[in-house]
């Protein structure tokens, strides 16, 4: 044991060093007793006014940038727990400020003493003992005391006690909030990886008798991208690709409400203009501000093998020709979300020998080490490096390509590849 945690100990009157040790002992493995920080407070709070026979305490923690204290629990008359004030302001700001304790033994001669809290609540302050909460020779807040029963006054001896009781309450108060850290960091991980297994839920199963083909992989647990396709009753086959702007549970939350929309409203409307006009207006009412949805989504014929789709501000459409030559698709409407009665013209194509390629800009904008992006020409030379391939197998191996060309992966991949001419 060092002398100065010695001299603490031995300093209180009245106690003897086993007395003052099992003391410490109790109250840091009271600290202990729970992981969850309001348990904390008031166990430290409790334990301070005990021992130091005082009629009231309060817990203040610095927040918002350290620039704030805030009372997170308290103990006495009268509550003030949620009290916020400036960090430099009062006993309390005065404690944090030059990091030591402040013993005040009548409060009306000290010019640092606030009046606001006892005009507000009734409560006469006589008397002040208020301590720095210190871990790893960081302040967090202090602990303060107030009024020392049957007029009795706080001592040296309290002094030196309440420090060696804070640096154990400010251990135990740190440990929580870490623990309630990882707690909280758990139960955010469960909850997106059941968003994405919501999210592959949504997703179709792929289909050898399909005339498509698509693979979507996500840069983090939720996904902003989808893509939907299913075989109507008078035997089109509906489809759709899409990228909602922004990342994480909003733009799939979105993602979800717009991919059941369109899932819904296509069984009943035909026309790929009228069924994304029908759906823009239903997001522009509801939508959060800055958020929108870029898609191409449309119908295919596999009888005369004519695509019919509509593209809301979505990358152009790569059509390879069955000549080789590749040709962009631009598209002609604002994304969904922004713009009430805005109009979606539709372009009509028929495959032949050829096909169409759809993804989302994390196809495009993928980046090597050496910062250069993929760009529109660099897809067209992996699509033909691989058109040999069965639309499943390409579409695997061009992801792949472009993932080994990242060290890490910036955004959502995904692309759908549609061939009609070999489904007439």
């Amino acid at each position: 044991m060092s002398r100065n945690v010695y001299d603490l100990l031995t300093s209180k009157k009245g106690h003897s060093l086993e007395e003052q040790l099992a003391l410490l002992a109790d109250i840091s493995q009271s600290f202990s007793s729970s992981l969850y920080i309001e348990d904390t407070f008031q166990t430290a709070i409790m334990r301070f006014m005990e021992y130091m026979d005082a009629e009231a305490a309060s817990i203040f923690l610095l927040q918002g940038n350290n620039k704030e204290l805030v009372c997170m629990d308290c103990a006495g008359p009268f509550d003030i727990t949620g009290l916020t004030f400036a960090a430099n302001q009062g006993i309390v700001g005065k404690t944090i400020q030059t990091l030591s304790c402040q013993l005040i033994s009548d409060v009306s001669k000290n010019p640092d003493f606030s009046k606001t809290i006892d005009i507000g609540t009734g409560f006469q302050t006589r008397s002040i003992l208020c301590v720095p909460l210190i871990v790893n020779e960081q302040c967090i807040g202090a602990l303060e005391l107030l009024n020392k029963k049957n007029g009795k006054l706080f001592d040296e001896d309290d002094r030196h006690l309440s420090v060696a009781l804070a640096s154990a309450a400010a251990l135990a108060i740190n440990n929580s909030k870490m623990a309630e850290a990882l707690l909280e960091q758990e139960r955010m991980q469960k909850e997106l990886e059941l968003a994405r297994d919501i999210q592959l839920d949504l997703l179709p199963e792929m289909d050898s008798d399909f005339p498509i083909n698509s693979i979507n992989v996500p840069a983090y647990e939720v996904s902003g991208d989808f893509y939907d396709f299913f075989k109507l009753d008078d035997g089109l086959i509906y489809f759709n690709l899409a990228d909602v702007s922004g990342k994480g549970m909003n733009a799939a939350l979105l993602m979800a409400r717009a991919s059941s929309l369109l899932h819904h409203l296509a069984k009943c409307i035909d026309d790929p203009g009228e069924l994304l006009a029908r759906v823009n207006d239903e997001l522009c009412e509801t939508i959060s501000h800055g958020m929108f949805i870029t898609i191409v989504s449309g119908f295919i014929d596999t009888e005369t093998c004519i695509i019919k789709f509509a593209n809301a501000g979505h990358q152009p459409p790569l059509f390879h020709h069955a000549s080789g030559d590749f040709e962009e698709i631009q598209a002609e409407a604002p994304p969904l979300g922004i713009l009430p009665g805005a109009e979606f013209p539709v372009t009509e194509i028929k495959l032949n020998d050829g096909c169409i390629y759809l993804f989302t800009d994390g196809v495009t904008e993928s980046m090597d080490e050496s910062h250069h992006a993929l760009n529109v020409d660099g897809l067209i030379n992996l699509i033909e490096n691989n058109s040999k391939k069965v639309a499943s197998k390409r579409l695997e191996d061009i992801v792949a390509s472009i993932r080994d060309l990242e060290l890490k992966q910036r955004d959502d991949i995904t692309m759908m590849v549609i061939e009609c001419c070999k489904h007439k």
